[in-house]
């Protein structure tokens, strides 16, 4: 990659009417006047933007960043800097430009073979929910391989703040050949940046930044994904599975205790090895948020119950019972008893919080409070509460019919199931198997990540049999409990995906997923209950 596209004005104009209308406060031109005239300035940005480009030269006056410091989580004490996340707040011009050159460089470096497939952040149809997905598919096949699972959850220290321009920028030529004005481009981009620490009103003074991506900026986390990503070739030169989510790193190493021994002496070489790149990269390992876990069937694990803790980067991290993963608690038994509670608990906070103000919100305003606060923490990675045990899943049902009821009270009290279908409300299971479906015609569309797409295999029969025209898809003999989760989503009372799968096909075989999947969904939503109780 050398020359970049030339920009055009429909391009600018389409971003101009995409971008939220925030200002920063390095705006010189306010975001809603960009907006209100963004036929003029889609031009003047288009000119402005190709003779970046051309010229490999990004401007230097939008090279300033007021940095907000934000607490990581809000139990955290304020007084300590390393508990804050600095957020850069960029001109909004310069995000545009940004935006413009993502789009020519993505394409590029995401079908380079050097780039990490397993890398889930910043890449469309990819999100956490994917990178979990195949966790856990990984897992289940391998206990029913007679496998338990060793999980590692690194962290690395203010990575995004540490790293050196100098191997990014040669990474990117060697690696991910990028050169000629894109490369300058990139260098002028990274190279004498500043910044200013802003709090309330008040402002410190500039400083230089010789290191590290802006975060908040639209390329930094691409460039820091590419600064990472040789990650996964020393991985696989052990025999260790990975994946990433940014910064967040999860390795996975099957054990048998036949070969246990062989297997960590495995693991603690690959640990050695990514040490020693992080070291020579100017990142570094923190072992102190280093979690690891053991996963897999009460007997698996029980077999390697001497192993409590693991050595890495010189500290002995100790085996927990449950980690905290994108968002998601796993346990050691996959029960996801404790994430339930956690979902459980924080949603009944808020619906009490809500039930206070009702009075003073009409039913609309009431059901996207309900649905922003209470229903995107049902809904959050709930596909990987397929095969739940259905205490956890009438747990989360109780949850959103008290949802339902503050939202519309009544007098006499109705039941619940006529309450969420008059809201057009699917249950919680539905909307499981729901969320699977749409993720397995993605999938079967490549509009999915391809670690997940690749798991999906079109039946054929031998012979020519009705079926052959039903777009079933292949189920995979599985042997245990634990690990038949990764394929049956519904139980036998409810029948299985495929035909839900086979339905989605024949109403849209070759459109595109992401525009049908939405009306689909709305009028799956606002019939399924009215109509029939069962999928």
């Amino acid at each position: 990659m050398q020359l970049l596209e030339p920009v055009t004005t429909s391009e600018v104009f389409k971003i101009l009417s995409s971008i939220p209308a925030k200002t920063s406060v390095l705006d010189f031109v306010p975001t809603s006047v960009l907006k209100s005239c963004s036929p003029l300035f889609s031009e003047l940005i288009a000119h402005l933007a190709n003779l970046s480009f051309s010229r490999g030269i990004f401007p230097s006056k939008f090279k300033h960043a007021s940095v907000s410091p934000i607490l990581k989580k809000p139990n955290l004490d304020p007084s300590v800097p390393a508990n804050y996340r600095p957020i850069s707040n960029l001109n909004n011009i310069s995000k545009i430009i940004e935006r413009l050159f993502l789009t020519r460089l993505l394409p590029h470096i995401t079908s380079s073979p050097n780039f990490n497939p397993m890398q889930s952040a910043y890449r469309r149809h990819h999100s956490t929910e994917t990178s979990l997905i195949h966790l856990l598919d990984s897992v289940y096949h391998a206990a029913d391989d007679g496998l338990a699972t060793l999980l590692l959850s690194l962290d690395l220290s203010a990575a995004f703040d540490t790293i050196d321009h100098s191997i990014l920028l040669k990474r990117l030529s060697t690696s991910f050949g990028v050169m000629g004005s894109a490369h300058n481009w990139l260098n002028s981009y990274l190279s004498e940046r500043s910044n200013s620490v802003r709090v309330g009103s008040s402002s410190s003074s500039v400083l230089s930044s010789i290191c590290g991506v802006p975060q908040g900026s639209v390329l930094g986390p691409v460039l820091f994904s590419i600064y990472i990503s040789p990650i996964a070739h020393i991985a696989s030169q052990f025999n260790v599975s990975q994946q990433q989510y940014a910064d967040d790193t999860q390795l996975m190493l099957f054990l048998s205790p036949s070969d246990l021994d062989g297997s960590l002496l495995n693991l603690q070489q690959c640990l050695s090895s990514l040490k020693s790149w992080f070291f020579h990269n100017g990142l570094a390992l923190n072992s102190d948020k280093t979690e690891a876990i053991c996963l897999g069937t009460t007997h698996r694990r029980q077999s390697l119950s001497d192993l409590a803790s693991i050595q890495v980067a010189d500290a002995s991290v100790t085996l927990s019972d449950h980690i905290k993963l994108l968002g998601v608690t796993l346990d050691n038994r996959l029960s996801f008893d404790k994430h339930v509670s956690n979902v459980c608990s924080i949603s009944y906070f808020h619906i009490r919080a809500l039930r206070h103000i009702r009075t003073c919100l009409d039913l609309e305003s009431s059901k996207s409070i309900a649905c922003a606060i209470v229903g995107s923490r049902l809904d959050y990675a709930n596909s990987c509460l397929s095969g739940v045990s259905s205490y956890n899943i009438h747990r989360l049902q109780r949850v959103q019919n008290c949802l339902a009821r503050v939202v519309m009270p009544t007098r006499p009290v109705i039941a619940s199931h006529s309450l969420l279908a008059a809201l057009h409300w699917l249950p919680i299971h539905q909307r499981v198997t729901f969320k699977l479906a749409c993720l397995v015609y993605r999938g079967l569309h490549g509009t999915s990540p391809a670690y997940l797409s690749s798991l999906l295999h079109a039946y054929a029969p031998t012979r020519t049999l009705r079926s052959s025209s039903a777009h079933l898809l292949v189920e995979p003999r599985l042997r245990t409990s634990l690990a038949s989760r990764a394929s049956i989503p519904l139980d036998h009372a409810s029948g299985t995906l495929y035909p839900i799968i086979s339905n989605l096909l024949l109403l849209y075989p070759l459109s595109d997923p992401n525009s049908k999947l939405t009306s689909l969904s709305h009028s799956y939503t606002n019939c399924h209950l009215v109509n029939s109780p069962r999928l």
